[in-house]
């Protein structure tokens, strides 16, 4: 029987995959990846020109991404039947030869693949290989340490209500922001009500080709990004008596 393994492939930089994962990924014959239907998607972007010439691949493409709310019902439904339909192909599959399946960042961490994860887990052996979170690579493009002393560090989905993102604004040090998108706007508010705005960046496409990193007061509100985190530092709270 073969096994699923899942690449972590780290924040988009190939340099910046583990040497676990680049072996992998050179040694595969079968790959699958995640991509929005009509793109050649980010993971298998970060790949290019690493895959062997016979190697067979399956692009695993959503139904949906951005078309219907993600609290929708019907987007609901439509993921979990791709979930579904993309765990029982994979099964079968590994059955006979090893599947290698390409995750952005790490697969544990926000992943689209701790979804197969759950429906094949005790099915078939997988084995997972640990990647760089996206973030960890952004807030290194910024060139600031996240987090200091004692800060706390919360991780946000734009996707939250705006009355929760300024209440845990508020609450913590260094943040990082997720899903911001078409949240963006809203996240703006939020960072400025919680008098936190001045101090955030916006990193777009952090450490691959295009990389953009600029402070998000100075970004126009008319751009909305779509691989972008939004990332405010923490303030090295009580770091003179911890040292």
């Amino acid at each position: 029987m073969g096994r699923i393994i899942c690449c972590g492939l780290g924040p988009g930089d190939p340099d910046l995959m583990s040497v676990r994962a680049d072996r992998e990924v050179r040694a595969a014959r079968h790959v699958a990846y995640f991509r929005k239907k009509g793109r050649p998607g980010q993971a298998r972007r970060i790949v290019d020109g690493m895959l062997a010439a016979d190697v067979s691949e399956y692009p695993m493409e959503y139904p949906v991404t951005t078309e219907i709310a993600f609290d929708d019902p019907e987007y609901v439904r439509l993921l979990s039947g791709f979930y579904d339909e993309w765990a029982e192909r994979l099964a079968r599959l590994s059955r006979a030869v090893d599947v290698v399946v390409l995750c952005e960042g790490d697969p544990y961490f926000y992943g689209s693949f701790m979804h197969l994860y759950a429906r094949l887990q005790g099915r078939v052996e997988i084995d997972v290989i640990a990647g760089i979170p996206g973030m960890v690579g952004c807030w290194n493009s910024v060139g600031q340490p996240i987090a200091l002393g004692d800060d706390v560090t919360t991780v946000l989905m734009g996707t939250l209500a705006e009355d929760e993102l300024e209440r845990r604004m508020r609450n913590s040090d260094a943040l990082v922001v997720m899903k911001t998108g078409r949240n963006l706007a809203k996240v703006r508010r939020a960072l400025a009500s919680a008098g936190r705005l001045a101090d955030a960046w916006l990193v777009e496409r952090g450490t691959m080709p295009g990389e953009r990193v600029t402070r998000l007061i100075d970004v126009d509100k008319s751009d909305y990004p779509y691989f972008a985190i939004v990332l405010v530092h923490g303030r090295g709270r009580r770091l003179e008596s911890a040292e």
